[in-house]
């Protein structure tokens, strides 16, 4: 399987599980000035585990959120931090993906801004990420099909490699599976090079990617572990046992995913579960 990519895991959910705090709503972009060691030691470690192209933990750096916060004035800054964190900690050859997330809630799609807010939004986030160097932007956990496409376009026009991943939530029901399938064909369309599926339970991938498969444009899939939580954004009880999920991942592979990695819950040993696949 030497065309299959190996993504790596989550940050935000790895710095909680080593005891970084991850404060909603800045979540993981926190651990950029209060511990970019722990948030290096963790991309090295899923570098080590086997994962050839690394997230940076710009999911909520974007301008939209910090602004918002009262420190707008430092988003650049924080987001160029992020990709030099990540840069700096995984071997010379690997690929670093700046990160694009919704500007709202992953999981309340109703939230999402008007077009033109989006379309401003996400198009200042992916110039920067651009320029701060990334070799790829990666549009992830979107729930709303509208502002999906708005995030792929703001990205395509930066001219580095997009790939676009959706989410159905941690109870997949926030985007029918009709309307999910007809996005990603759309963004297929302008020009996305791969289209995933992320967060969503694990038994609910397999069908997805069934019909993803039919659309003839490089897939993947990354699912979660776990559950979400008001007060660090993801909770997962007890260890995550890598096997089980690395079984699902294989099943993933039979039916051609060539992108596979690990969303909230998972960790280096689940990426090296997954390398070993691969």
């Amino acid at each position: 399987m030497d065309d299959v990519v190996v993504l790596d895991g989550p940050v935000g959910t790895e710095l909680a599980r080593r005891g970084v705090p991850t404060p909603l709503p800045l979540w993981s972009a926190a651990a950029i000035e209060a511990n970019p060691e722990e948030l290096g030691r963790i991309h090295a470690d899923y570098a080590a585990a086997g994962a050839t192209v690394h997230t940076a933990n710009t999911f909520r750096t974007d301008p939209w959120t910090l602004e918002r916060l009262g420190l707008g004035e430092r988003w650049r800054e924080l987001t160029r931090a992020a990709v030099r964190v990540a840069r700096e900690a995984v071997p010379s050859g690997h690929a670093v993906a700046g990160s694009i997330a919704p500007l709202e809630d992953c999981y309340r799609p109703d939230l999402s801004p008007a077009p033109p807010t989006c379309r401003r939004e996400h198009a200042r986030f992916a110039d920067e990420l651009a320029a701060a160097g990334v070799d790829l932007l990666l549009c992830e956990t979107f729930p709303h099909p509208g502002e999906a496409l708005e995030a792929a376009r703001a990205a395509l026009a930066t001219g580095l490699p997009v790939w676009l991943s959706l989410t159905q939530g941690p109870s997949a029901d926030l985007l029918g599976d009709d309307e999910l399938l007809a996005t990603l064909e759309r963004a297929a369309g302008l020009g996305v090079e791969v289209v995933l599926v992320n967060c969503n339970p694990v038994p609910t991938i397999a069908p997805l990617l069934v019909e993803v498969a039919r659309l003839a444009v490089p897939f993947g899939a990354y699912g979660n572990v776990g559950r979400p939580d008001d007060e660090i954004g993801w909770r997962c009880e007890g260890d995550a046992v890598p096997a089980p999920y690395a079984a699902a991942v294989s099943e993933w592979l039979s039916l051609g995913a060539s992108v596979v990695g690990g969303c909230c819950g998972t960790t280096p040993a689940h990426t090296a579960e997954i390398a070993s696949l691969v």
